[in-house]
C-alpha cells in the first residue's frame, strides 16, 4: 500500500527528469572541456542515447543508480511499496540497456 495519495505520486514521478540530469551534465561537462563535440538526446538513434559523438560514431547512456540497479550502490534500492512492479521495471531497465 502507497503512504501518499495517487495524486501525489503521479505529481512527485512527473518531477523525475529524463534528461540533463546532474550525472549528464557532468559528463557533459567533462567532455566539452576535452575538446569533444556532440549532440543530445538523438531520438533518431536506438535508445536515444544522452549523448552522440557523431565524428567517432560513438553514443553515450548515462544510466541513474536507481532506474537501473547499479550493483552495490545505495541509490539501487528496490522502494518498500509495490515491490513487485519495481523488481519488474528495473530488471526491464536493465535488460534493455
Amino acid at each position: 500500500m502507497d503512504t501518499v495519495s495517487a495524486e501525489k505520486r503521479s505529481l512527485n514521478m512527473a518531477r523525475i527528469k529524463g534528461a540533463d540530469t546532474r550525472p549528464e551534465k557532468l559528463v557533459r561537462s567533462l567532455l566539452h572541456g576535452m575538446g569533444y563535440r556532440f549532440r543530445l538526446h538523438v531520438k533518431t538513434l536506438p535508445g536515444s542515447p544522452d549523448i552522440v559523438l557523431p565524428r567517432y560514431r560513438s553514443a553515450i547512456f548515462v544510466h541513474g543508480c536507481f532506474w537501473h540497479g547499479h550493483e552495490g550502490c545505495k541509490r539501487a534500492s528496490i522502494p518498500s511499496t509495490r515491490t513487485g512492479f519495481w523488481r519488474a521495471k528495473i530488471d526491464g531497465n536493465k535488460k534493455k540497456g
